[in-house]
């Protein structure tokens, strides 16, 4: 088993910033303390250079196959970059379909999910898209989650005019299929809500958890930051809510997030980028008048800008702790602490990336990218 020493970091731990040392058997953290002395053959050592040390980001909506269509096939935005999430400082994914699943396909977000697991992120993803009937990989959304090892949701849109405009019974039904897939296979079996501009807004939500027993928190709907009541709202109900990063308004963003982490129940708020995923601009009449696209970099700007409102160890809890609760994920992921994955981000004193491991694996040192993809 390979051993690597990460000496000298600062970790946000007891309360405080302390310097402290990590050490790594394998993929996983063996232990972190004050110092840590070791003679092993063939150990790696490194000078974390009194950086400080976080969790690897999780992001659970990346469009990893690319996005996009929406003002015709010139406008399709392209897929995600292996280095991009690893200088993004992001080591866990969750890839996602948007409107697009006819140029776009279950079968290929599960294949460029499946590459970025053997490059070394950890990387998972949800069948369906914006349409109902869900595209699937088997045939039914209840067996994907269940029997494909990567796919542990499905993702639906609602209150948009590019939804499928589902009824209430059929997202009972969808979020039934999910849960029981999810108990099944032990995976979150959630149903990942694209929730858009529409009149509607969450009231289907809140009417579905006030009429039937499906748990509250096997619906996670995102982008919400527009509907700032509404996620209040939701959260207080018990449910997770996600905020996206807006790469054109960082600043209001994270203003904005860094709010609703002080007044959301504890654990309940998450950001995500919805990288490499069209952002389209609309008229009143449902017209599109420009795109844009999502950045993978624009979570660690966010977390960044934060910083202005509230301190750092708690700015970094939405793309790490919060979001690894809300997927079963921690604490093997979303913290530093011995069992815990070592997804490892080192930055300096001006909070930029400098070094990052996944799973054990050094990516990026001293701001050098240590692992490349084909095709890059």
């Amino acid at each position: 088993m390979l051993l690597k020493l990460i000496k000298n970091v600062q970790i946000y731990r007891d309360g405080q910033w302390k310097k402290s040392d990590i050490l790594i058997a394998g993929k996983r953290i063996e232990a972190v303390e004050d110092s840590i002395t070791l003679a092993y053959p063939g150990l790696e050592t490194f000078d974390g250079c009194g950086n400080f040390a976080i969790p690897g980001y999780i992001d659970q909506h990346v469009h990893v196959t690319g996005g996009g269509g929406e003002g015709s096939f010139i406008t399709q935005v392209p897929p995600l970059k292996f280095s991009d999430p690893v200088y993004a400082g992001v080591t866990s994914i969750v890839g996602v379909l948007g409107t697009d699943g006819t140029t776009r396909s279950v079968k290929n977000l599960v294949a460029k999910t499946k590459a970025l697991n053997e490059y070394g992120l950890t990387a998972f993803c949800l069948t369906g898209n914006y349409n109902y009937p869900s595209p699937t990989l088997t045939g039914s959304v209840l067996d994907d989650i269940v029997f494909v090892d990567v796919i542990i949701g499905v993702k639906i849109a609602i209150c948009d005019h590019r939804s499928a405009n589902m009824s209430k019974e059929s997202l009972i039904k969808l979020a039934s299929d999910a849960r029981v897939a999810g108990l099944l296979a032990g995976k979150p079996g959630i149903v990942h809500l694209h929730t858009g501009s529409g009149k509607s807004k969450l009231d289907m939500l809140f009417e579905i958890v006030d009429e039937t027993d499906i748990p509250v928190t096997t619906f996670r709907p995102t982008h919400l930051a527009p509907k700032y009541e509404d996620a209040m709202r939701w959260a207080q109900r018990g449910g997770f809510i996600d905020f996206t990063c807006d790469p054109n308004d960082i600043e209001g963003r994270a203003k904005q997030t860094a709010q609703a982490l002080e007044e959301a129940p504890e654990g309940k708020l998450s950001l995500s980028t919805d990288s490499n995923g069209s952002m389209p601009v609309w008229n009143d009449r449902k017209e599109m008048i420009g795109i844009d696209a999502g950045k993978i970099s624009s979570l660690h700007e966010t977390v960044k800008a934060m910083t202005k409102y509230v301190p750092f160890e708690k700015a970094v809890i939405p793309s790490t702790a919060n979001v690894a609760k809300a997927l079963n994920m921690y604490p093997k992921k979303g913290c530093l602490a011995a069992g815990s994955d070592a997804d490892i981000q080192l930055l300096d004193s001006g909070l930029e990336l400098k070094t990052l491991f996944a799973n054990g694996s050094c990516m990026l040192l001293d701001g050098e990218l240590k692992a490349k993809a084909y095709f890059e």
